[in-house]
């Protein structure tokens, strides 16, 4: 509502006097203030602020006078009258200086358009020189204690109980002063209840008029409170009115606008009064005091309320007491600011600030400005008081929302402030925002720059993205031509999709568009100053529509300007109007206005023609005269058009008239009134009426439906999928929060239960000020002050001199809150369950529903399981039975039960269910991070073999699908449960968690070298020179230091067991996912299973599976035999170096570019011809497949080009060796078509590389783990000869099993026959190897134990029990996942140089031979 901005200014008075201000008070129009000290007067101007004129009584009129006490303004601000402590009222006329005499002017560069042409300009912006004369003195003989200003009179209180009514010239009006003691009081307006003041001495402390209650609210000295009905009737007529039960008043402040009394009491609080109609008695409203649970160190140490000031449009109440601190709340008691907390209170250090004390404050035009005057402790040092000093005037400066004066922007979704100067949207940058409704549905997290809010076609609602997208405002400053004479600003509106905005002051208006960023001023400025709005601004479609006063022709008019138009009245529609219009409202194509003598009139407005300049037509539909239920006309808050009825359109006679403006809606002082249809008599069809000639449907009597009413919201729009949302009514009740009035619609379209209401009222509270309700999102909008502190200004000098210092910095910042859960709680609290699923079933889809049903839970637990008195009817298992109607159910459930202390869980799952089954439900639902939830819960609430007994049921479920994550939060869990009962603290957690540890860890830190040629090689000699380390980290204590404890066996033996399963099942990629995942140490597992689980049974099958799981191409039979330079070793393709650093690919494990894999020396190419370049697909293709992919045979040439090659590294890249030996003569790239040839083949019977690096890797692992027969099927997947001659080598030792012999011979016979059938390609690399199996053959062999097949390496692994620090250095580098697509398989030059660097430290310290002999 008022939300306060920046930093307060001091006005400095140019003045210096010894003398301290104390009194300030406004003239009627607020241009000007009188501002007094004790012998004092001065008047400042309000904009710009200044000092314009200064009267300084003489000593010896101060003696006989006194000092100066209060001050009152004429109606017409020519007379100012101030009252002394001795009983005089001195009367002053201001006079101006001259005609053309001003004190300050603006002064423009030469040649400036600020010409003064403009008419009136120097009232607008120039500073009058005005005198202050002495008129008249009246001397009333008693001390003066309050006096107030009416029309026609002054009227006067003084100690000795009486009333004066005083002429403005100075006379008494020939009437006697009035006796209190004779005026009759009672509670109420019966006079033969009254009874007279009962003891003398009372006298009236503070009094002040209020217009539409037509008499004064008094505060007695003696702290009695009450309400005088007019003292200009005869004094026989004069009643007063009690309120009962108070007896500390202190202060008074009346509000015209919701005819409310606001009485300051002695205990701090402010008691809202009204009058109530009927029987005249004083009705508490409500009470203003701040709580102990917001303000809990200062709520009761305030004092006595000091001032009460309402705001000028009376939206608001600014409060200060005794104490100092000021408090705005609105005017049905929403606490909005308070200075007495928070930064304003306290420094950063946590020290307090001394607390600011007002002896009289002031708002300033239209509420955007607050003056006070503060007591001697702020800004001044309490020093020598007889030196002079310049005093001060504290200015606050307020933003507001355009609801305030504009109440017709409550159909609208965007939330619009205004500020002196400037505006604030929330709806973004027009410029960026075309997409709003093709957003995803989760809106909220995409960037500003892709938020749209001008959908494509017919514009519905903005969007949420776009209302809702960040904390920060789209700010507008007014065109400065515009403000200079047309300061303050009055109204503000934002048309329907948030695009365009108009603006309007003193005289004419302006508008902006978000789109162009540009203002559109009238051309003719005499045009713009005869025109001053009057009644509202609003936009219709294209169109701006104002009721206005043409100053003129003295003449009320309806205006319509065109937003693409010249603003000029030429291209304006302009309807007159008899009355004053008040208020206006724009309900899809109708207008609805208020008028002065308590009238509606319904317009039509209807475009005629299109082109540049279309024309409107506005014409009188129907006249709706209010006189009887409207004492005053100035007590209508808003009015609004709406298609809300008592019946929903299911029941309506025409349910198509559902959409139609079925009744209006009018905010009474505060009271929510309803106009609706009478349809009750015989109707007519809409097709068969001329429209031209359709008479409207009269009104029914009005109904009351709310009370507290500060502002009223509905939309004209139509979703059948949210018709609860958007057919409601929803209300802002200030303290009282909010309120919706709900339809209720018959499921599937059943007839209605009789005893069923159609709608319902359902109040609700919420955490900030409703601004805007977003209707089919379920949110409403709002904003929060937020401050600053910056107490590092304190060095500029005393705190007491810097502002800056003392008040934080104020920032207005957007928010929202989610309504839905209270809603739907109040009517389940009503048996209202149906409903309740209809309304969150069409509000599923919302991204927050989830979080949605977790509040409503939570609220609900809280209330109940907490409450000290037993609930006769708990809502709990009403509610947790309504959450299992949606699928989020367990989450639901568990998320709440998260965020909740421990000491209510039992409470919480007698209702909603055993936590085990709901644990079992997850897994069955195969939600498992849902089902880990539950586990804690169990944990907490179940013994320890509960726990484990569902721990383990999860972590096998969780190894089954992959979730890697949550397997090793699970053996963290497991081993805690473990430690837990052997009275040892569960394992914290390092900051290096078990990640890609292990195997893969063993594999980084170390440096293989597999490249020797078969040549360089001794046969049957496989040489494996490295750098010895075992898993480190986490996963490493866990095999070695913990490996005693039963908890850790039980891990390991479902891990094994897992592993076994992967294994067996040929699914290598996994079981290299799980060791690297969870550390878990591969080649010491193989080595045990080497002639169990390892052996395989089908090669043919295995190969199969490879190449399906690591997506290899099945190889090609070669064309053309040519000589290739590159099957000797020395030769390193420089090309293929280029092509392997334009990659990105990843990494199954994270491997340094500079570990070598295996290169091929003996490849199965021997000779090499043109590939074709789709072999670099899945390895599923089928027999036909093949077949058709190894013919038409390719000329030489045909499709072989180095473009060819390069296009197919974009899925498979060429890695194959160290790539850093070049040969000296091979300095240029000038290839010959068969090298190209060649470099193209090789691409295409290659798999990614990222597969390339994992098959290298598990080769690796088998391998040192002696499992033979793998190493041959991934040798035959890579095409490697080598190692497959290398193991073939080994296996003709003697003490190689001869099952071991004779399954790898059938294995690679198999292999051998399939391939003659299926995959030619095969052939080659099984021809090269023939000789070897053949030897193979002829060996014979005795028969060895399995257990003899002990690698030194293996053996040397089983030595180490613990990692060697050493041994463990990893660079931060490797430690990305290994499934991650993210990863590059190259790094910088810089970790290259750091890596090789520790494998040559690792080396020194000592390297091992793996030798296979």
């Amino acid at each position: 509502m008022y939300f306060l901005s920046g930093w307060p200014k001091r006005l400095l008075c140019p003045l210096k006097s010894v003398e301290k201000p104390f009194h300030i008070q406004p003239d009627p129009q607020r241009l000007f203030l009188a501002v007094l000290s004790h012998t004092q007067l001065s008047i400042w101007n309000s904009r710009p602020s200044v000092l314009i004129a200064s009267y300084k009584e003489s000593a010896k009129a101060a003696a006989q006078f006194g000092a100066y006490k209060q001050s009152e303004w004429r109606p017409d601000s020519n007379v100012i009258v101030v009252t002394t402590a001795k009983g005089y009222i001195l009367f002053f006329d201001i006079v101006p200086v001259a005609e053309d005499k001003y004190l300050y002017e603006p002064v423009y560069p030469k040649g400036s358009s600020h010409v003064k042409t403009i008419p009136r300009y120097k009232e607008e912006q120039c500073a009058p020189a005005l005198n202050l004369e002495t008129k008249k003195v009246l001397d009333l003989q008693a001390p003066i204690t309050s006096i107030q200003s009416m029309m026609n009179d002054l009227l006067v209180a003084t100690e000795d109980c009486l009333l004066h009514l005083i002429h403005w010239e100075g006379m008494t009006n020939g009437r006697k002063a009035i006796n209190l003691a004779t005026i009759p009081f009672s509670v109420d307006l019966q006079p033969s209840r009254g009874s007279f003041l009962d003891f003398d001495g009372v006298h009236i402390r503070d009094m002040e008029y209020c217009v539409t209650l037509d008499g004064f609210a008094v505060v007695f000295n003696d702290g009695r409170v009450g309400f005088i009905t007019p003292v200009s009737s005869t004094a026989d007529q004069i009643h007063g009115v009690w309120a009962q039960d108070v007896f500390d008043g202190t202060c008074v402040a009346v509000n015209n606008k919701y005819r409310l009394m606001a009485f300051g009491c002695g205990n701090s609080s402010v008691l809202v009064y009204t009058i109530d109609n009927t029987t005249g008695a004083m009705q508490l409203s409500h009470k203003l005091e701040l709580t102990p649970k917001q303000y809990p160190d200062i709520w009761n140490k305030t004092g006595s309320v000091k001032l009460i000031r309402w705001s000028p449009d009376y939206s608001v109440v600014m409060v200060t007491w005794e104490c100092g601190g000021l408090s705005l709340w609105s005017v049905f008691g929403a606490h909005l600011i308070c200075t007495l907390g928070g930064d304003f209170a306290y420094r950063a250090d946590g020290t307090k600030k001394e607390t600011l004390k007002i002896s009289s404050m002031s708002w300033g035009p239209e509420g955007y400005h607050l003056w006070a005057i503060a007591s001697d402790c702020i800004g001044h040092a309490a020093s020598d008081k007889t030196v002079p000093k310049q005093s001060g005037i504290l200015q606050f400066q307020f933003i507001k929302s355009a609801l305030t004066v504009n109440p017709c922007m409550s159909n609208q979704e965007q939330v619009l402030l205004q500020g002196e100067d400037r505006l604030y949207l929330n709806c973004g940058d027009a410029t960026r925002t075309q997409r709003v409704r093709s957003s995803s549905s989760h809106p909220e997290n995409k960037s500003i720059r892709d938020r749209s809010q001008f959908p494509v076609g017919n514009v519905d609602s903005q969007g949420l993205s776009t209302l809702l997208g960040h904390r920060h405002w789209h700010v507008v400053q007014i065109h400065s031509t515009y403000l200079e004479s047309n300061w303050p600003i009055r109204y503000s509106a934002i048309d329907q999709i948030g695009q365009n905005v108009a603006v309007s002051g003193k005289c004419g208006f302006a508008h902006y568009s978000l789109l162009t960023k540009k203002w559109k001023l009238f051309g003719n400025i005499t045009q713009e100053q005869n025109m001053m709005v009057t009644g509202g601004l609003a936009w219709w479609n294209d169109f701006i529509v104002l009721a206005c006063y043409n100053l003129n022709d003295r003449q009320e008019e309806l205006r319509l300007y065109l937003r693409t138009s010249n603003l000029d009245n030429a291209f304006a529609h302009v309807t007159k109007v008899q009355l004053d219009t008040l208020l206006l409202s724009v309900f899809r194509d109708m207008l609805i206005i208020f008028r002065a003598d308590c009238s509606f009139c319904l317009y039509s407005i209807e475009r005629k023609s299109e082109g540049p300049h279309p024309l409107v037509c506005l014409q009188v539909l129907q006249e709706v005269s209010m006189s009887r239920y409207i004492p005053h006309p100035s007590l209508v808050v808003s009015v609004t058009l709406t298609s809300v009825r008592t019946e929903t359109g299911i029941s309506l006679k025409m349910p198509q008239q559902a959409c139609d403006a079925e009744s209006i809606m009018l905010n009474l002082a505060g009271q929510l009134i309803m106009l609706q249809r009478d349809r009750s008599g015989p109707q007519i069809r809409e097709k068969d009426a001329n429209t031209q000639q359709r008479k409207l449907l009269p009104f029914c009597a009005p109904v009351v439906l709310a009370q507290s009413v500060e502002n009223v919201w509905s939309t004209c729009r139509a979703n059948k999928q949210k018709r609860h949302l958007l057919e409601a009514l929803w209300l802002s009740c200030g303290g009282a929060g909010m309120k919706v009035w709900l339809p209720l619609f018959p499921r599937d379209h059943r007839k209605p239960h009789s005893f069923l209401s159609r709608r319902i009222m359902l109040p609700f509270h919420i955490n900030i000020y409703p601004l805007a309700v977003l209707f089919e999102d379920a949110l409403v909008l709002g904003a929060i002050n937020e401050t600053v502190a910056y107490d590092c200004l304190n060095n500029l000098g005393s705190p007491a001199e810097h502002l800056e210092v003392q008040f934080p910095y104020c920032i207005v910042e957007r928010t929202s809150q989610i309504y839905l859960h209270h809603i739907l709680r109040q009517l389940l609290v009503r048996n209202l369950g149906e409903q309740a699923l209809l309304l969150a079933h069409s509000c599923a889809s919302l991204p927050y529903f989830p979080h949605v049903l977790e509040l409503m839970l939570h609220e609900v637990l809280e209330e109940e399981a907490t409450s000290r008195e037993p609930i006769p009817d708990p809502l709990l298992p009403t509610v947790a039975k309504f959450i299992t109607e949606f699928p989020l159910f367990l989450q639901t459930v568990v998320h709440c039960a998260r965020k909740t202390e421990y000491a209510l869980w039992n409470y919480l799952f007698a209702a909603v269910g055993n936590p085990k089954d709901l644990f079992e439900e997850c897994l069955m639902a195969q939600d498992l991070d849902t089902a880990a939830s539950y586990l804690i819960i169990l944990q907490n609430m179940e013994a320890a073999a509960v726990s484990r007994q569902h721990a383990t049921l999860l972590f096998n479920t969780a190894l089954e699908q992959g979730k890697w994550d949550l397997c090793r939060h699970m053996i963290r869990f497991l081993k805690a449960i473990g430690s837990g009962e052997c009275d040892t603290p569960p394992a914290t957690p390092t900051s290096q968690e078990p990640t890609s540890a292990g195997g893969f860890e063993f594999f980084r830190n170390r440096s293989i070298s597999l490249s020797q040629c078969a040549e360089n090689l001794p046969v049957g000699k496989f040489s494996l020179q490295k750098t010895l380390s075992m898993p480190s980290g986490p996963a490493g204590k866990r095999w070695s230091k913990d490996s005693d404890c039963a908890e850790n066996m039980y891990i390991d033996m479902m891990l094994w067991r897992h592993a076994r399963r992967l294994l067996e099942e040929i699914r290598l990629k996994d079981l290299g996912c799980f060791s690297a995942q969870l550390g878990f140490e591969l080649i010491g597992w193989l080595c045990k299973e080497r002639t169990r689980a390892a052996r395989v049974e089908d090669f043919v099958t295995a190969l199969k599976k490879l190449h399906k799981d690591f997506l290899w191409p099945f190889p090609v039979i070669p064309v053309s035999s040519i000589s290739s330079p590159f099957k000797n070793g020395k030769f390193r393709t420089v090309i293929g170096e280029q092509i392997l650093k334009s990659q990105s690919t990843e990494n199954f494990l994270d491997v340094d570019s500079d570990v070598p894999s295996v290169p091929r020396s003996h490849t199965w190419m021997g000779s090499i011809g043109a590939a074709h370049r789709e072999m670099d697909t899945a390895s599923s293709h089928s027999l036909h497949t093949q077949d058709a992919l190894l013919f038409p045979l390719l000329n030489k040439g045909d499709e072989c080009s180095i473009g060819s090659a390069t296009d197919l590294t974009e899925t498979s890249s060429m890695v194959d060796g160290d790539w850093t030996m070049v040969d000296e003569n091979f300095s240029t790239l000038s290839l010959t078509q068969s090298e190209l040839e060649h470099i193209s083949m090789e691409l295409a019977n290659k798999g990614p590389h990222k597969s390339q690096v994992q098959l290298r890797y598990l080769l690796h692992v088998f391998m040192e783990a002696g499992c033979l027969e793998w190493c041959v099927i991934i040798g035959l997947i890579l095409r490697d000869s080598s190692v497959i001659n290398q193991v073939l080598n080994f296996l003709q030792c003697p003490e190689v099993a001869e099952e071991m012999l004779q399954g790898m011979k059938n294995g690679i016979q198999a292999v051998d026959a399939w391939a003659t059938n299926n995959c030619p390609g095969y052939k080659p690399l099984l021809n090269l190897i023939k000789p070897q199996l053949q030897k193979l053959s002829e060996v014979t062999v005795e028969q060895a134990q399995p257990e003899a097949f002990q690698p030194t390496v293996i053996s040397k692994v089983a030595e180490q029990s613990s990692p060697r620090a050493e041994d463990s250095r990893s660079s931060s580098s490797h430690s990305a996942s290994p499934q991650s697509d993210t990863g590059s398989c190259n790094v910088s030059r810089h970790e290259e140089n750091v890596s090789r660097q520790e494998q040559d430290e690792a080396l020194q310290e000592g390297s091992y031979d793996c030798i296979i002999a």
